[in-house]
């Protein structure tokens, strides 16, 4: 507690250097500036209690102040163990415009209680609505009524250690433990009362998608990740500029000449590519999309299996939102001191647990997030982040104005959700949408200005011909970009 206001920080002395940096970023993110102009004299966030699990930096600082001032309450924790910045959690924590659970460094058990605790709000059910950044908190939710459930029928409580995987045992550990408090109904209530939830990455929403399919999804979603003003900004041009600014923060290397393999040609993946071929360094994309590996080849990328370039690259990133991408038997091939790290949203693209147990392994911790790993004939790798995000662990994420365009629609789509509560008619629990397309020009044209971009005009006539409004939207929703 920080005089008297509910709040869980590393350093609350940093809170002048993390508002500094807020002014400034706010400069570089005129989306969300247009809309607390927009909507200054009717807040449309008028009593929305909104919950946040998402990368607590200075540019999600802006994100935050943004709905505080249309008129939101939030509560906030960080997507990630390693991404927060410290002195973006201290600058919310003093203006209070947030409860705010996050540090860097968190452990995992740490991370999943301030998961709880930002989903748990005083004399209430839980939040009106929810951002999510990967789907931890509306997993908690929904994992948490399913054992209620079971707890009600036979009073089975869940048992942490029934699984291997780290990440749950913390889940299963809280939800037994709300369980045994007497809170029988807490999640239950909790997705009773939410009113939807807008979800940022690509594997937050691959996580809805399933659910959906499978019946299991109990919210109204609004898939943020698929607008194009996130996706081919955030995933392309974001991933373009902070995947070298974690690699050179992190390790001082040269990458042209290298050969960097990139292991994924979404979205994502082609930003990385375009970054290491702009250092000049010599690329090597790993994909399994025919369509994806084709594009790669047309690039000029070289495309090969992992097992084909082991021996010869340099450095290694994954960015396909899948598991078991690179792993042990694959690190112990490297050459020495190759770097290997991860862009994508989770830590199951490196098999960390089979690195931290092959046998005779000798880690060296180098400096915060980077650490050398020496196998038993006396080479070794250079692991970033711990198998996690590192343009966030090693370096400060992407830049605000990228930011602002993805936040700028999780703005819109929080505006949106709050705005139908209490209707089913355009969107409906159990199911996953894509904010409408005249919202994602609306993204796209508030930053033109600040770009000193103009935009053409069509006439009526031209208009009339291509059959689209004179004004937008130009494209159909197919449309691929």
């Amino acid at each position: 507690m920080v005089e008297g206001y509910e709040c869980e920080i590393k350093d609350m002395s940093l809170h002048e250097f993390g508002r500094k940096e807020l002014d400034i970023a706010q400069v570089e993110m005129p989306g969300l500036m247009a809309l607390r102009d927009e909507f200054k004299d009717a807040p449309p966030l008028k009593g929305a209690k909104i919950s946040g699990s998402l990368h607590m930096t200075i540019q999600t600082a802006a994100l935050i102040e943004t709905c505080h001032s249309l008129g939101a309450e939030l509560r906030w924790c960080s997507c990630n163990i390693y991404s927060t910045q410290d002195h973006a959690a201290a600058a919310i924590a003093k203006a209070q415009t947030a409860a705010v659970f996050a540090w860097k460094n968190e452990s995992l058990e740490e991370y999943w209680e301030c998961t709880l605790k930002m989903l748990t709000w005083p004399d209430c059910d839980g939040p009106d609505i929810l951002i999510d950044d990967g789907g931890d908190a509306t997993l908690l939710m929904h994992e948490g009524e399913k054992y209620e459930l079971e707890f009600e029928k036979n009073g089975t409580l869940p048992d942490p250690q029934s699984t291997n995987n780290r990440e749950m045992q913390q889940v299963l550990r809280i939800i037994r433990r709300e369980l045994e408090n007497g809170n029988t109904k807490k999640w239950g209530k909790m997705l009773n009362n939410l009113k939807g939830v807008s979800e940022e990455t690509t594997t937050g929403v691959a996580r809805l998608d399933q659910m959906s399919l499978k019946g299991e999804l109990r919210l109204k979603c609004i898939n943020v990740n698929d607008c194009v003003t996130k996706q081919k900004f955030d995933n392309v041009y974001g991933c373009r500029h902070s995947l070298p600014d974690g690699l050179m923060r992190a390790t001082d290397v040269m990458i042209a000449g290298k050969q960097v393999v990139i292991c994924g040609f979404g979205d994502v993946g082609k930003g990385c590519a375009q970054a290491m071929k702009a250092q000049g360094s010599r690329v090597v994309v790993v994909e399994v999309d025919p369509i994806c590996a084709l594009q790669a080849a047309m690039e000029g990328y070289e495309v090969k299996r992992l097992e084909s370039i082991l021996t010869t690259g340099d450095i290694f990133i994954t960015a396909t939102g899948n598991k078991g991408i690179i792993m042990a038997h694959h690190m112990a091939q490297m050459k020495n001191n190759a770097i290997v790290g991860n862009i994508g949203h989770f830590d199951n693209e490196i098999d960390m647990d089979g690195l931290d147990n092959y046998p005779g392994i000798k880690p060296m911790n180098v400096k915060e997030q980077v650490d050398r790993y020496e196998f038993p004939d006396g080479h070794g790798i250079i692991v970033l982040a711990q198998g996690r995000l590192l343009n966030l662990g090693c370096a400060t994420g992407h830049p605000s104005f990228v930011m602002s365009c993805s936040f700028t629609n999780q703005v819109l789509a929080q505006i949106e959700l709050w705005k139908e509560k209490d209707s089913d008619e355009k969107y409906q629990r159990g199911k996953v949408y894509v904010l409408p397309k005249h919202l994602d020009e609306k993204v796209a044209r508030l930053h033109l200005a600040s770009l000193n971009a103009e935009l053409t005009e069509l006439s009526t006539e031209q208009a009339d011909y291509i059959c689209v409004p004179q004004a937008g939207p130009f494209k159909k929703d197919a449309y691929r970009y």
